[in-house]
């Protein structure tokens, strides 16, 4: 099982080299580093990480609190999960990668690339955090749920208590119902309101009418690096078929507009958790994407 220090803790990672991958073990590619979200792990990529083409080393971790990796405490906020990263790419002598997110893990490989942009050769992202929101811009579907998220006792009632991100939001967030085999690996982690904490600090974190601060200013800065890096090419995944999703067709313009070298590919009917639903598709379209860019070989 593949887990590795990282600072006072440990991280769980996935890996898989392609059967094309050099006689010695080392790939010729460059790795692909596949981010999670709340409330998953590196779990949503078992069916995309396979179907990854070309001589690549593909890894996904699993963010520190989260899935296996360990749980040293602390708030678990945006930046402890990109300090811990940071040491993971460290620890495993990751210097250049391709990153691939989801969620919040688009997010943090977004904030990566803008701090360590001589480390990122490309990033494809899907329903992820692209810009700081209002209030008025928030989907109203989803306020109430997000309001009561920061509402102190409240948020701790419904996460801490009743594992609300396991028991409903799982559920909610894909078309394609969920196992109860890969339901019981997400909820895994999680069987104390203790350990639930990090995914609180998600749902707490999400960076609307200028709150919380630190998130918002991390978000503006991979904002000005997404509209400023050309030599850096980008993919969007989008999807349609549920009210989950995210990256809406008016923000998928937004970022035509203002994200410099994306390209942007449809992919299918999903859910917020689109790697459940559409891995075969996911995958075709990374690994297109990384040949016409020669990414990955």
């Amino acid at each position: 099982m593949p887990v590795i220090d990282v600072l006072d803790s440990t991280m769980y990672y996935e890996e898989l080299r392609a059967p094309d991958a050099a006689p010695d073990g080392v790939p010729d590619g460059i790795p692909f580093v596949f981010l999670h979200g709340n409330p998953t792990s590196s779990h949503l990529w078992r069916r995309v990480l396979p179907r990854i083409g070309g001589p690549v080393r593909v890894l996904a971790p699993d963010l520190i609190g989260m899935g296996r990796s360990g749980k040293p405490g602390g708030a678990y906020r945006f930046a402890d999960h990109a300090r811990y990263l940071d040491a993971w790419f460290d620890a495993l002598g990751i210097g250049e990668a391709v990153l691939v997110g989801q969620d919040w893990g688009g997010a943090l490989a977004f904030d990566r690339a803008a701090r360590h942009p001589g480390k990122v050769r490309g990033l494809a992202f899907m329903e992820t955090i692209l810009r700081p929101v209002s209030w008025a811009e928030f989907p109203a579907p989803a306020r109430p749920r997000f309001e009561a998220l920061r509402t102190p006792g409240v948020g701790e009632e419904l996460v801490l208590d009743q594992n609300l991100f396991i028991e409903d939001s799982l559920h909610r967030t894909v078309l394609t119902p969920l196992p109860a085999a890969d339901h019981a690996v997400y909820a895994a982690p999680y069987p104390t309101p203790d350990s639930r904490r990090p995914m609180l600090q998600w749902g707490r974190s999400m960076p609307i009418g200028g709150e919380p601060a630190d998130v918002t200013a991390r978000v503006e800065a991979y904002d000005g690096w997404l509209a400023d890096s050309p030599e850096v090419p980008k993919l969007l995944l989008t999807f349609d078929g549920s009210p989950t999703l995210m990256i809406t067709p008016e923000l998928a313009a937004w970022s035509e507009r203002h994200i410099s070298a994306l390209e942007t590919e449809y992919c299918g009917a999903a859910a917020h958790l689109c790697p459940e639903d559409r891995p075969e598709e996911i995958a075709a379209a990374v690994t297109a994407w990384a040949a016409r860019h020669g990414l990955a070989g």
